[in-house]
């Protein structure tokens, strides 16, 4: 009776290990496929503009190239806004932005309104000492084409971008609001022909411009 017993408590033993490891296992799955996510979230972007340089013209009697631009904006949902065009007198050039970042845990958590960084940009320049140029995309207190709501602007939608215009500019106001850096950024780079040049928004960072050599197959063509 006793051996009975005493093997009873043995495979008793072995079936609370083998759950404790089974129910550890799943736990440590769980985790890690949650971990992988919030390091998803945190590395994440998403494109907001492409630039393409549309023309090069050099002008003998002011000796200088003129470099044209086009810069597509994308909306908060994906979708191409009208293009605008800048010429410049070189190019070097860099768009002037404002952006804001909120607390990780936000990001972490892929928060519908604050799981990444937020920006808009404001004006598009190049340094050039006295003749330096400069045009500007949003205006001060304006809201921005790609977060505007259709066919409707209403005291509510001015107010909030009222706030993230003075939360980018007057950053001391922003640890109340979960906000963990506001402030002005200007990324640029050598804009050159046969470049397609993304701008992105880190979801945990801020504004980055990358380049890709355009296909072989448009060099020449003009497409519609």
């Amino acid at each position: 009776m006793g051996k009975i017993l005493r093997t009873g408590l043995c495979w008793l033993l072995f079936g609370l290990i083998g759950w404790a490891i089974w129910t550890w296992g799943i736990q440590t799955f769980r985790e890690n496929a949650l971990l992988k996510k919030v390091i998803q979230r945190l590395e994440a972007d998403s494109r907001v503009a492409e630039v393409l340089v549309t023309g090069v013209q050099y002008d003998e009697a002011a000796q200088k190239t003129y470099t044209t631009i086009k810069f597509l904006e994308y909306d908060a949902q994906g979708h191409p806004l009208s293009p605008l065009y800048f010429t410049f007198s070189g190019n070097i050039i860099q768009f002037q932005s404002l952006v804001i970042r909120f607390d990780d845990v936000h990001v972490r958590r892929g928060d519908s309104l604050k799981g990444k960084s937020a920006y808009l940009f404001w004006k598009v320049f190049m340094l050039d000492g006295g003749n330096t140029q400069e045009f500007e995309i949003t205006k001060v207190n304006e809201i921005p084409q790609g977060y505007k709501v259709p066919q409707e602007t209403s005291a509510f939608e001015r107010e909030i971008w009222g706030r993230f215009w003075d939360y980018a500019l007057h950053s001391d106001q922003a640890p109340e609001k979960h906000i963990k850096n506001a402030q002005i950024e200007a990324p640029g780079t050598m804009f050159i022909p046969g470049v397609l040049y993304t701008i992105n928004i880190e979801h945990d960072g801020g504004l980055r411009i990358d380049s890709t050599p355009l296909s072989p197959i448009l060099k020449g063509e003009e497409i519609l």
